[in-house]
């Protein structure tokens, strides 16, 4: 019956539009109260989850991202990757692949991406006779490279919730080749594309003008390899590499670009105050319903029932993935991580397959769920900012649900794309 109060009522609470964090509290405290376990414990253990000194580094790495995008960052971003891409077919379309690619690198972010890379992009395209869906559906799609390159703050809430013993490290180096596969793969989609609808491209400036915007671009670059470079060479922590990152984002913005406003900075404080809230709060109620499914048993429940079924790790392997993308299409990235992980995790490793490559198979599929209807939060912004229906930007989405899904296919079967990096640097 418990099994029922649990996952009913949260499955009741979802469908009638009940915001994820609260329907999860709800469907915990409902099931610990019918279990009779006094339901001082669920704020305890919300308490216990929000306070680990290791999620320090994700709102720190919030407000870097919220820093570099109000500092002038993404403007120098895409100019660099217009002066590279600019002139392949579909110009655009692929400055907004490269240009996501690297603000990535900074924001760990993909609302961060599409909302900064977007809201310059979507506008210039539509400006220049490209449609609307596929300038939202380009942006939308790049963005999810975003949650798999350094600093992730995603892998630092996987990370977590595998209980602490997936190295961080591991994980940042770990998501470098698919992102790059994946950006590889929306810009040939963008490119197929493009050359069907007759989309033109942008002029090649010349080599000195991208020298000249590599330099523009190197000091915000240079972030990303301080964070990834500092602690994969063990000279500081997760936290501590966030700590400098946003005293380096300060530095570069207010310093270097000279251009965050007093006004800018208190508005990315805002910005990154309200984010951090958030996604702490579904964190807390995530882990309090987590800690739950544990004490009910649910993990081990769930290896046993699935290596029941079958012995094919192919076959389990398809079958998580299709749950992983059928629950990130309702629920957002934070509460499917928590909840998922210690329920998946296990299962992956009976059948071989290493923490690090599930991590970044479990970010994959978050990220298509964030572009897919009913929540679809990334979509959702892309869309607001394109000005189309969602229903607009589903009609014509489909290649680029494709290329995600074949790069998906590839980082789930093909282990040496998520493991060779981080095998190399130890």
């Amino acid at each position: 019956m418990e099994y029922i109060i649990l996952f009913g009522l949260l499955g009741v609470l979802l469908a009638l539009g009940v915001p994820v964090a609260f329907s999860l509290l709800a469907a915990t405290l409902a099931t610990v109260v019918y279990l009779a376990i006094p339901p001082i414990v669920v704020f305890q253990q919300m308490g216990a989850d929000i306070t680990s000194v290791a999620l320090l580094a994700i709102p720190l790495f919030i407000f870097t991202g919220e820093l570099m995008m109000k500092g002038g960052l993404s403007d120098r971003m895409i100019a660099l990757a217009g002066s590279m891409v600019g002139h392949i077919r579909g110009g655009l379309g692929q400055v907004t692949v490269v240009g996501s690619t690297l603000f990535g690198g900074v924001s760990g972010s993909a609302i961060a991406d599409v909302s900064a890379i977007g809201g310059t992009m979507i506008p210039q395209m539509k400006k220049r006779g490209y449609d609307a869906d596929f300038a939202v559906n380009i942006t939308i799609s790049a963005a999810l490279v975003a949650l798999l390159v350094p600093p992730s703050h995603n892998m630092i809430l996987y990370s977590a919730s595998a209980g602490g013993g997936v190295s961080i490290s591991d994980l940042f180096a770990a998501g470098i080749m698919p992102a790059l596969l994946l950006a590889a793969a929306l810009m040939i989609t963008a490119y197929v594309i493009a050359r069907k609808r007759g989309y033109a491209a942008e002029p090649f400036p010349g080599l000195p003008a991208v020298l000249a915007r590599l330099i523009a671009a190197i000091p915000g670059l240079l972030l990303v390899g301080i964070i990834f470079g500092g602690i994969r060479a063990g000279v500081f922590t997760a936290v501590e590499s966030a700590s400098i990152a946003v005293v380096y984002a300060t530095i570069v913005t207010g310093l270097v670009y000279r251009h965050m406003s007093w006004s800018a900075f208190k508005a990315a404080c805002t910005a990154a105050a309200r984010t951090s809230g958030a996604v702490l709060f579904i964190i807390g109620c995530a882990g309090a319903f987590g800690w739950l499914m544990a004490w009910m048993q649910v993990p081990a429940m769930t290896v046993e029932l699935l290596q029941a079924a079958t012995d094919n790790p192919i076959i389990v392997l398809l079958l998580i993935n299709i749950i992983l993308l059928l629950l990130g299409t309702f629920m957002d990235m934070a509460p499917v991580i928590i909840i998922c992980t210690p329920i998946f995790l296990p299962v992956a490793k009976a059948y071989g397959v290493d923490p690090v490559q599930f991590g970044v198979i479990l970010l994959l599929n978050c990220g298509i769920g964030l572009i897919t209807p009913p929540v679809g939060s990334v979509q959702f912004v892309g869309c607001a900012i394109g000005r189309i229906s969602m229903a607009q930007s589903m009609r014509t989405i489909w290649p680029f649900y494709l290329a995600c899904t074949a790069v998906l296919m590839l980082v789930t079967f093909v282990p040496a794309l998520s493991l060779w990096l981080p095998s190399l640097m130890k």
